[in-house]
């Protein structure tokens, strides 16, 4: 029974070595770098400016 446990064990960690030293390797990538992008703040209105675009509702 343990002689079976060992195989097992000596199996998998044979396919483990063979798996990381396997030369079916792909490429790797190179990250592209984003292009920088400068975006506009929304203006602040203030309360002035607010009022005067808010129309009287007459109630």
């Amino acid at each position: 029974m343990l002689f079976v446990i060992v195989i097992i064990f000596g199996l998998v960690a044979i396919n483990f070595l063979l798996l990381k030293f396997s030369s079916n390797n792909t490429a790797q990538r190179n990250k592209a770098e984003k292009p920088f992008i400068i975006r506009r703040r929304p203006n602040l209105t203030t309360t002035q400016q607010l009022s005067n675009q808010l129309v009287p509702t007459g109630s």
